[in-house]
């Protein structure tokens, strides 16, 4: 009696799909996407002149954290798929960064602490939506702990650039080595874009460069010092170095360790929060309160945050119900 053999036909069992081979939808579903992630982008140039903002905690914010990370990390593997969803948040990108150099940094110069907290309202309003990200995982001791070195972190950060005098830094007589260590820097920079909680305003404080940086931004300076350009350059090299590789790494942190890594993300957006009223640039603001201080400014930044923090928590609930 001849035996029935289907192991034969039948085809090869396949194996299952890597998590690493799961490709996210970078598409845009409607024109209202476009505007949010443009809106993102819009934070992200913010975020390197406001002090404290974290242009990664506004990601998270709008559901677009993860997606920026693998966009970022595969560009080069999957050009015109990530391109075509980065595009509407470099153009928001420049946008912020031109309006803080522009608008925002010369607001900061006049009512500084209001419009501080405005930003600050506008981060604390919309931490649930950080914490969403944790909701229903069971609080250990190990994630108790990286949500406090998470919050200790960005404080840390900015105790050192506040109490740590580096000099001015003048881009003018920039050595060799000068360009190496901006290259390094450009990369720190790329990082506090992408790990919610670090601000670039603090590093660059920190080394000193920050109001050189900023004052350097002019067609007078520019003719005076072309070399500044390299710096510029150099700067960018490290930036793009540096948004190519931690963003691989955050989204493998993020695919095998998600809740520990949002614990301690949640530390850092909180923390970063805090060091929006603790950096140099406003304690030396508080400073020039003894000579004059002015009221109506405290007044002013206490309704700026308590508007910022009710507008950010509003546009998170309709977030929750729009991804419902």
């Amino acid at each position: 009696m001849q035996q029935d053999d289907t192991s034969a036909v039948q085809p090869p069992e396949q194996p299952a799909p890597k998590a690493e081979d799961q490709e996210l939808d970078l598409s845009y579903a409607n024109k209202k996407e476009v505007v949010k992630g443009g809106a993102l982008g819009l934070f992200i140039g913010l975020a390197i002149i406001v002090p404290g903002v974290s242009g990664s905690a506004v990601a998270i914010i709008f559901r677009l954290y993860e997606k920026l990370l693998y966009a970022f990390g595969n560009i080069l593997k999957k050009f015109k798929k990530c391109l075509r969803f980065l595009v509407p948040i470099l153009i928001g990108a420049v946008i912020g960064l031109v309006a803080g150099f522009l608008a925002v940094q010369q607001l900061i110069d006049l009512i500084q602490f209001a419009i501080v907290a405005l930003f600050a309202g506008l981060m604390l309003g919309a931490f649930p939506a950080v914490t969403d990200q944790i909701k229903g995982e069971k609080i250990t001791v190990p994630r108790a702990l990286l949500f406090v070195a998470g919050l200790a972190l960005p404080i840390v950060f900015s105790a050192i650039s506040c109490n740590i005098t580096t000099g001015d830094a003048v881009l003018a007589n920039a050595q060799w080595y000068h360009y190496i260590l901006f290259i390094v820097l450009g990369y720190v920079i790329a990082i506090t874009q992408l790990v919610p909680g670090l601000s670039a305003t603090a590093i660059l404080m920190m080394f000193g460069y920050f109001t050189p940086l900023v004052s350097s931004i002019s067609v007078t300076y520019w003719g005076e010092n072309p070399m500044v350009f390299a710096i510029y350059a150099c700067l960018i090299v490290g930036f793009i170095a540096g948004l190519l590789t931690v963003s691989k790494g955050m989204s493998k942190l993020l695919e095998k360790r998600r809740a520990p890594t949002f614990f301690t993300v949640a530390g850092m957006s909180l923390g970063s929060i805090i060091t929006m009223f603790y950096n140099t640039e406003i304690n030396a603001y508080y400073a020039s309160w003894g000579v004059g201080f002015e009221v109506w400014e405290l007044i002013l930044g206490i309704a700026l945050f308590i508007l910022g923090v009710a507008a950010a928590y509003f546009f998170v609930r309709y977030e929750r119900k729009h991804s419902k």
